[in-house]
């Protein structure tokens, strides 16, 4: 198969890197020629001259670019019958990946969506214990950095606990709150938000780029039991009531690297047909509920001015 990266900056880069090693040629393509040629030269792989001449080629696209340029990578992809992974969120807009979605179930093609924590080896180890949930709550914090303050904190980290909880409720979104403040940027830098479901769970997830400390944890707290995902440290706690006893749940968290995974996955729905692990539909319904959750938390600020 021959593959496509498409934005080889800081996370495209790894992109690229583990995509060499599971296909049988790659190209890359930047609209910044200097990091196009840097990273062609470190990786000793092929730089395309455009874009169109990277879809052209390619069996397959993995869009690593900024956010706001999915769309058109995405479009021009899909219009060439090229099957594509693209980073998290989907899309700048709704809107726009409505129409991602759409082109791509017309023409039957794979579309996957990057939500990297559904590969993170500790909640692969606890999916199958987490069993209609009642409630769900997040913590995800992270230090200050300025290479992610193009968009909010709702759509930098939050994005990832969204993915999960909507996936885990198996239920469509009743009801949002949240509400959020800027506090070093002048986008939401800190976020709160209550997901309401249909069937009666709840999700509470808060997400910081301004914190001390990292943390990126969900909980999950059922009927007769609990699980605890710890995605930085990759373990997992679980505990559930058996004869009046509340009792320890072992679990085995394999290693593994989870962006491998991620393009691994990818690779086997497009050469064999497998299921995606994350559609784009689904990264349809996570955008919609971040937006909803960001258009919220704005308007919060707003009512305290």
């Amino acid at each position: 198969m021959k593959a496509g990266v498409t934005g080889v900056g800081h996370l495209g880069y790894h992109h690229a890197r583990i995509m060499k090693t599971l296909v049988d040629d790659v190209m890359i393509h930047d609209t910044d020629p200097a990091r196009l040629k840097k990273v062609s030269e470190e990786l000793g792989i092929r730089a395309a001259g455009s874009l169109e001449e990277l879809v052209d080629w390619a069996d397959a696209l993995d869009v690593a670019c900024t956010t706001s340029a999915h769309y058109d990578v995405v479009i021009n992809a899909l219009s060439g019958n090229v099957p594509v992974l693209v980073e998290k969120p989907i899309a700048a807009t709704a809107e726009q990946g409505e129409e991602m979605v759409r082109i791509a179930e017309e023409k039957n093609l794979v579309l996957a969506v990057g939500h990297i924590e559904r590969f993170n080896p500790a909640m692969i180890a606890a999916s199958s214990a987490i069993e209609k949930p009642i409630f769900m709550e997040g913590h995800r914090m992270a230090g200050f950095n300025v290479r992610c303050t193009d968009v909010s904190v709702v759509m930098d980290l939050m994005i990832h606990d969204i993915d999960i909880v909507l996936w885990k409720a198996q239920s469509p979104v009743a009801e949002i709150h949240a509400s959020g403040v800027p506090v070093l940027t002048e986008t939401v830098d800190i976020c709160n938000a209550r997901i309401l479901f249909e069937n009666g769970s709840v999700a509470n997830l808060t997400a910081s780029r301004i914190s001390a400390e990292p943390k990126r944890k969900l909980r999950f707290f059922q009927k007769h039991g609990y699980i605890s995902v710890d995605f930085g440290d990759r373990k997992v706690t679980a505990l559930k009531l058996d004869k009046g006893m509340i009792v320890p749940v072992p679990m085995n968290v394999l290693e593994g690297d989870a962006l491998t995974a991620e393009i691994s996955s990818f690779l086997s729905a497009v050469s064999k047909g497998t299921a995606v692990a994350v559609s784009g539909r689904q990264g349809l319904q996570a955008l919609r509920a971040a937006t909803t959750i960001l258009e919220k938390s704005e308007k919060s600020l707003l009512a305290q001015l």
